[in-house]
């Protein structure tokens, strides 16, 4: 099975932001590694968390927006509905 693409419309945005969550990690890595606060460790890892829903929620709105209303607009809504119920509830 081949795997499916599409075109993402703030790609550079999100590469940006999955880069800073990248050196977020990293710092965290250090934190730990030098013995820092735990809480500040924890405001840390809350950021990093708050960024990537940040980026899951763009995708699923680009994905909802353009793929599921395309797929809509094709007859095949109730299958792409069900595949973004189905990753919604992975993420939840």
């Amino acid at each position: 099975m081949e795997a499916k693409k599409t075109v993402q419309l703030n790609k550079q945005q999100m590469l940006n932001r999955l880069k800073r969550i990248e050196g977020q990690v990293r710092g965290i890595h250090n934190m730990i590694e030098n013995d820092r606060y735990c809480v500040d460790v924890l405001t840390q890892i809350s950021a990093i968390q708050a960024a990537i829903n940040k980026v899951s929620l763009g995708l699923v709105e680009d994905h909802t927006r353009h793929c599921v209303a395309n797929a809509i607009k094709n007859d095949n809504g109730e299958k792409a509905i069900d595949e973004l119920m189905d990753v919604m509830k992975k993420m939840l």
